[in-house]
């Protein structure tokens, strides 16, 4: 899965392969201090115009803010709003006051995004994606979305980060700002019930 950034008010073009990044599930993390220092100095990079400093950024968290967006708004829109997420994301960032929080804080403009975007097509008449001729395993998997979109929060963006985007448990907890058992939590409890209401399903 790509994610491209394009825009005329952020000139660089960032491209992301998820399938490559992801690291191994028993990696451990780097040291917490030395990285929350490297994200406070791109942050700060970022804030002076530096675009490389942004590719960075956008490089580490479009998996989690896809993966956001992804449990919330149609399959077709997402693309676009993750990049709307990152422009906001970078025309505020200087606002940020603490660069520790910065997980925690794209994932909330992801959030915004998605419940404004839900609120101004609410009245359109939108086809369903799983038209009939369309490809039976293309399908299945947006039918399987539409029963992740309906579990809890926690369990749905945990789970969409796992499953969807690749990312491991470490990596999860690195750019959500949640502790690893809460991680490990969410990914079991949220599985579980996956599990339940996809037996349920005819």
């Amino acid at each position: 899965m790509e994610h491209v950034l394009e825009t005329d008010r952020v000139p660089a073009v960032l491209t992301f392969q998820a399938s490559g990044r992801s690291r191994r599930v028993d990696e451990q993390p780097a040291d917490v201090a030395s990285g929350l220092g490297a994200l406070a100095a791109t942050i700060r990079a970022v804030a002076a115009g530096d675009q490389d400093a942004f590719a960075q950024l956008y490089a580490e968290y479009v998996r989690m803010v896809h993966a956001i967006v992804l449990g919330r708004v149609p399959h077709r829109d997402v693309d676009d709003l993750v990049q709307d997420v990152f422009l906001t994301a970078y025309t505020r960032v200087a606002e940020l006051r603490n660069p520790a929080a910065f997980g925690g804080w794209i994932a909330a403009i992801a959030r915004n995004r998605a419940t404004d975007h839900l609120r101004q097509s609410r009245e359109q008449v939108e086809l369903p994606e799983d038209l009939p001729g369309g490809d039976p395993i293309q399908a299945e998997t947006f039918a399987v979305l539409e029963v992740v979109r309906k579990l809890p929060e926690a369990y749905r963006e945990t789970l969409l980060m796992r499953l969807v985007e690749g990312m491991s448990g470490a990596e999860i907890a690195e750019r959500s700002g949640l502790t690893p058992a809460s991680v490990r939590v969410n990914l079991h409890r949220g599985m579980k019930l996956l599990r339940e209401r996809l037996g349920g399903e005819t």
